[in-house]
């Protein structure tokens, strides 16, 4: 692909909830909530639980590395074609991401991936994914 594709500011750019996350993005880094009581890491990122509703729950680092789940393609586009899908990280949930640095054809199910983030137009940067 010759161009980048821009990235719109996430909407909403930053709420309470989500301010330690896009904090980190800027520093690049990629956190990822965990419930204490059940032990178990969630995306997207947010207070309650989704596997057991519990409050409890507290910031982590992730190394951002998986694998690819699932992909589609999407051929109409300004900037030609490009792939979004899910990546499963390695802490177990499963994230909606782009995937960048790899071409729509050699992407493929099952290829370890890693975060990266990518400038917005003025907001924080977004995590997408590359090959690893």
């Amino acid at each position: 692909m010759s161009e980048v594709m821009t990235r719109p500011v996430p909407a909403p750019p930053v709420t309470i909830e989500s301010k330690p996350f896009w904090d980190a993005a800027r520093e690049g880094r990629f956190l990822i909530k965990r419930c204490v009581p059940c032990g178990k890491a969630h995306w997207y990122p947010r207070n309650i639980c989704p596997h057991c509703l519990s409050a409890e729950t507290v910031w982590e680092e992730s190394p951002g590395e998986g694998v690819v789940y699932t992909f589609s393609i999407m051929r109409k586009s300004p900037t030609g074609p490009y792939a979004l899908g899910y990546v499963t990280l390695d802490e177990g949930p499963a994230v909606l991401t782009n995937f960048v640095d790899v071409t729509p054809e050699d992407l493929k199910i099952g290829m370890r991936v890693k975060v990266k983030f990518q400038d917005t137009e003025g907001g924080p940067p977004v995590p997408v994914f590359v090959p690893a």
